[in-house]
């Protein structure tokens, strides 16, 4: 068992890694190593770059009061993490361990390699469960960092099994990766999942989170356009993420392979392969939905694998997504859904093209959803919303580029260019630029310099001077018609009122009072946000802090979690932005001296909210006046 896992038997650590861990720059590391006789001393790497024992390390940060307290998992994670060949291995280690104990096989010893972390793995397996324990270390594996695979966001996975209509149906993805649609597809119901996978730890660790959630199903390792492991096999919908540009796809072994289904692929279209590869293991009715570049979408190369997708009624909708909504791809990329036709049926008269690519996938990702679907109710009707979604009729499509690319065939939005319009956009944005001076808060130098003294939140939740709430997972909770707003991750972002609703992934339903504080638990900085309006529910991915009145006050709070040191400290050890709020430090100070702060931070705030509100009013006016004088409803002003 487990003879990928290359663990050591006392894990290492740089000098690097040990600045990150106790939230300093390198040069603290340097200096503590100079100036302590005691700093444990290196025990491998070169003189240039020394590695020290982790264990030992973290005893002395410790005993210093440099580093705060982890949790059991966050412990684990660092410790499998640092001593692991790669993350991946380190964690299907432990699953299978896991996975042994919850099937009852509690006797003999483990991997030799996982002894020094069996304390750990073993204490976590009793607080959570087998599977709750994979859980947890799933979830530090799943955040970006080094050694670590780019994975399907879950938002995007989300919408990607929404738009395939899963239900409680059979699901294939033929590059499954770490298995993040394959979890999609268990979140939407489905109760039987099957995923192919080049890279086998990544195909273990898929299988293993599969098996420990007792899921039906099997994912195999290998090339699947080489080598398919489920050839013959028939699902009610093929969902995935295939590798982008590959030049070495086994075009000369597969020139006349049975899965083209409308002709031999290109040898320079390797992504229209995957899309004939779905196809092919489609049941007639059933959905596959891809996420590709958008260069597909017009390729000359791939124009007449386009107009037969297109001709035989497989090819259902093309759609443009915001960018940046898969990384490490910083383009907007397309989403293809498409439907196994039957041979004898008349193709439909329409396609569907979504462009959705100015806005944010959580706000358009449902807007998509709701145009897809009304497309796919009635295929033949006439839907489009101007900018937006078009039903194109497929004749005209089929001209000579067969060009897919959603923003060229819909519609321009003309917008108003008035001068009176101008006018009052240019006095909006002067009269807000006017404010800004005033709102930034009055500050002076500090006589006694920086205070030290410090607690952090999950210090505070212990004194019950605030009570930490959250984050909400998805759960089970049935939708109502017309709830509550709920407040989510990029409402908190953007300084939005609450926007999105309750629906069949929503959690337990927790109400947000005045003052309540909210931090997003994944974002590209560390926000906290203050609540000062009733009515909105507490959205998933979000941290809540409920400040007690006599101890706390929320903007003093809410200023003080917003740090640079915060956002270093309460981020992982890898650097990402996932955040751990307990970790975050908070000043100590008087009630008093608290609303004083409290008050700055308030001015702060609103001088960014107008800062924002600035930004987007320049911006429309440039449009604006860009857009008017090219058209000629408006003309340069010759005596300024």
């Amino acid at each position: 068992m487990c003879e990928a896992f290359g663990v050591q038997e006392n894990p290492t650590i740089t000098a690097a890694e040990i600045a990150r861990l106790a939230g300093v720059g390198r040069a603290a590391v340097s200096n503590w190593r100079k100036r302590h006789p005691d700093f444990p001393a290196p025990v491998g790497g070169t003189t240039a770059s020394p590695e020290f024992d982790l264990i030992q390390v973290e005893q002395w940060l410790r005993a210093q009061g440099k580093l705060p307290e982890l949790a059991t998992a966050d412990r684990l994670w660092r410790h499998l993490a640092a001593a692991s060949e790669t993350p991946a291995a380190g964690l299907a280690a432990v699953g299978a361990f896991l996975l042994a104990r919850q099937r009852g096989s509690r006797t003999g010893q483990p991997d030799a390699h996982l002894a020094p972390l069996m304390t750990d793995i073993v204490e976590l397996a009793d607080e959570l469960g087998p599977q709750g324990a994979f859980d947890e270390l799933w979830q530090r594996f799943s955040a970006p960092g080094p050694g670590r695979p780019f994975a399907t966001p879950d938002d995007l996975a989300d919408l990607m099994i929404g738009l395939a209509n899963v239900g409680g149906g059979s699901v294939l993805d033929p590059a499954a990766g770490s298995g993040a649609i394959l979890r999609a597809a268990v979140r939407a119901g489905s109760t039987s999942v099957y995923g192919q996978e080049l890279d086998d730890g990544l195909a273990r660790l898929a299988g293993l989170w599969l098996a420990l959630h007792d899921v039906p199903g099997e994912v195999s390792t290998g090339d699947s356009l080489r080598a398919d492991a489920f050839a013959g096999r028939a699902v009610d919908a093929v969902v995935c993420h295939p590798p982008f540009g590959a030049t070495n796809w086994g075009d000369d072994e597969l020139g006349h392979d049975p899965r083209w289904i409308v002709g031999t692929t290109p040898r320079t279209e390797p992504e229209l392969a995957w899309v004939q590869h779905a196809l092919a293991h489609l049941r007639v009715g059933g959905h596959a939905v891809l996420l590709m570049p958008p260069t597909v979408a017009s390729r000359r190369a791939g124009k007449r694998i386009r107009g037969e997708l297109l001709r035989r009624g497989h090819l259902r909708a093309v759609i443009a997504l915001p960018p940046g909504v898969a990384a490490p791809h910083g383009v907007p990329l397309h989403l293809w859904v498409l439907r196994r036709a039957a041979t004898d049926a008349p193709p439909p008269a329409r396609a569907l093209l979504i462009d959705a690519a100015g806005g944010d996938l959580t706000d358009t990702g449902p807007r998509v959803l709701a145009a897809w679907r009304d497309f796919a109710d009635a295929p033949d009707g006439d839907v489009e919303e101007a900018g937006f979604a078009r039903a194109v009729p497929v004749i005209e499509l089929l001209d000579e580029d067969v060009d897919l690319t959603p923003a060229r065939r819909q519609p321009a939005v003309v917008g108003e260019a008035s001068g009176e319009h101008l006018a009052r956009t240019r006095e909006r944005l002067a009269a807000i630029v006017g404010e800004l001076p005033g709102l930034l808060p009055q500050v002076t130098t500090a006589p006694d310099g920086p205070d030290g003294l410090f607690l952090t939140v999950g210090e505070l939740a212990k004194t019950g001077a605030l009570q930490l709430i959250g984050p909400v997972r998805a759960g089970t909770s049935t939708p109502a018609p017309h709830g509550p707003p709920v407040l989510t991750v990029q409402d908190v972002l953007a300084g939005l009122d609450a926007s999105g609703r309750v629906d069949d992934r929503f959690g337990q339903e927790i109400p947000l009072a005045v003052g309540d504080v909210v931090v997003p638990m994944i974002a590209r900085q560390l926000t906290a946000r203050v609540v000062t309006a009733e009515g909105a529910l507490l959205g998933r991915n979000l941290y809540l802090l409920r400040p007690n009145a006599a101890a706390l006050d929320p903007w003093f709070l809410a200023g003080q979690l917003r740090t640079s040191a915060n956002e270093k400290q309460s981020s992982s050890l890898s650097g990402t932005m996932r955040f751990d709020i307990r970790r975050a430090q908070v000043r100590r100070l008087s009630l008093d001296e608290q609303r004083v702060h409290g008050d700055a931070f308030r001015r702060l705030d609103a001088f960014e909210s107008a800062i924002r509100q600035a930004a987007t009013l320049g911006a429309e006016l440039a449009q604006l006046t860009a857009d008017g004088l090219a058209r000629g409803s408006i003309r340069p002003d010759a005596t300024r």
